[in-house]
């Protein structure tokens, strides 16, 4: 069996087509794989991938501590990222013509070359019969668009994984020839006539929960102190500017009450250096209640450790956070297009399941957001409460759902998901 799996352009796709990967491997061992994505994280994929290649591989294979990872190949695969901005006005495309002129006029010129490229590209690998996979699982996102598109042409049988609440352009653009739509909500069955079918969010096995014992070693492990309460804030594995910006003005006060760990991420640590000086060290001892990363590659320890997390409201982030069953503050950016990540937290927060606080009013007034940490610090019932209301939302066996779905349009079995 040959399964293409396509995913990128930002770790939200790269986490779940991993997770789906392991379980493929695991259900069907002799299955070759291959996993297409961008230059971004090519690199990541490759450590990830090989890793799981010598986890399944045969025990000669570990033996000789093989560097690349049987059944498993990785490529390079053109891509175009179509930039939009939700809500805006004429008015507001003049009124920031800085950035409508850089960032949806110069790099959306860029992103239709790279999009041409990437079909190019996808029809050359595709072209050949018998270079064909039985199936290609496509993970969402702009990286997807152009294979996905060849593949409809070639006639060659797509399962297309939607994670959140309003499939974005490229899934939307795919879905009326995918072989099967799989889902991370019930809600998007509604919008499509295809066969449709819910899976959950797939994550990674490292996120699961942990019991108090667990959490008291973690924060120890990362330098806290294990009594102190912990406040973890991410804005994923680039950072999140304004997130950032809100924590450096309010960081003092919180300090006061609360341990905190920030992850400020690869495009904007470089502007959040000046926070260091509350990170104080003595004999490689922490000394602080504060720590930061550019990026922290154990996340699952660290948000395992955390008692209150703040972190945007993208898909398989909070997905990872219900697996851990953690209290959490979504700050979500409205600006997207289709304002998914709004859509996302508004509706946890209807079923009281996060605490939600829109960018614009963070950056807008960043004490909103202190004075909702201090709350739940305070209250450790309420965040108990969030936090089994969130666990409820987690699907831990999604990852093995959707590795049956692709084997079974692999197999030509897809009745069973026909309406």
């Amino acid at each position: 069996m040959k399964i293409l799996v396509v995913g990128g352009g930002s770790g939200g796709h790269i986490t779940p087509a991993v997770a789906v990967v392991r379980e493929i491997l695991r259900m069907k061992p002799r299955t070759q794989v291959e996993f297409w994505t961008d230059r971004k994280y090519y690199k990541n994929v490759v450590k990830i991938t090989t890793e799981i290649g010598v986890q399944w591989g045969s025990e000669r294979q570990k033996r000789a501590r093989v560097k690349k990872a049987p059944y498993i190949r990785v490529r390079k695969i053109c891509a175009g990222k179509f930039r939009r901005y939700a809500g805006w006005t004429k008015k507001d495309y003049l009124k920031n013509w800085q950035i409508t002129l850089n960032d949806l006029i110069l790099k959306n010129i860029g992103g239709f070359f790279g999009f041409s490229a990437g079909i190019i590209q996808s029809f050359l690998r595709l072209l050949l019969p018998m270079l064909r996979p039985d199936v290609i699982f496509l993970k969402g996102g702009f990286v997807g668009l152009p294979v996905g598109l060849v593949a409809r042409f070639l006639r060659i049988p797509y399962v297309v994984h939607e994670s959140d609440m309003v499939p974005g352009l490229a899934n939307r653009m795919l879905m009326d020839h995918a072989a099967v739509i799989a889902t991370g909500w019930d809600e998007l069955g509604k919008i499509t006539d295809r066969p449709v079918v819910t899976v959950g969010i797939p994550v990674a096995p490292e996120f699961r929960e942990v019991n108090s014992i667990r959490q008291k070693s973690l924060k120890k492990e990362f330098g806290f102190a294990e009594d102190k309460p912990l406040v973890v804030v991410t804005g994923g594995s680039q950072g999140a500017e304004n997130i950032n910006l809100a924590v450096r003005e309010i960081l003092p006060e919180m300090l006061n009450f609360t341990s905190v760990a920030l992850v400020a991420g690869r495009k904007h640590y470089e502007d959040m250096v000046s926070l260091k000086r509350f990170e104080v060290w003595e004999r490689a001892r922490l000394k602080s209640n504060f720590r930061m990363w550019e990026f922290n590659s154990e996340m699952d320890k660290l948000l395992g450790a955390a008692d209150v997390v703040i972190s945007r409201a993208g898909a398989t982030t909070i997905a990872e956070l219900a697996a851990l069953k953690k209290a959490v503050i979504l700050v979500p950016f409205e600006r997207l297009p289709g304002s998914h990540q709004l859509k996302n937290a508004e509706r946890l927060k209807e079923d009281n399941a996060v605490v939600m606080v829109t960018d614009q009013r963070m950056s807008q007034k960043p004490g909103i957001l202190l004075n909702e940490v201090r709350h739940l610090i305070r209250a450790p019932r309420e965040r108990q409460v969030l936090a089994e209301n969130l666990h409820k939302t987690a699907r831990l066996d999604a990852a093995e759902k959707l590795a049956d779905v692709i084997i079974d349009v692999a197999n030509e079995k897809t009745d069973k998901y026909k309406k």
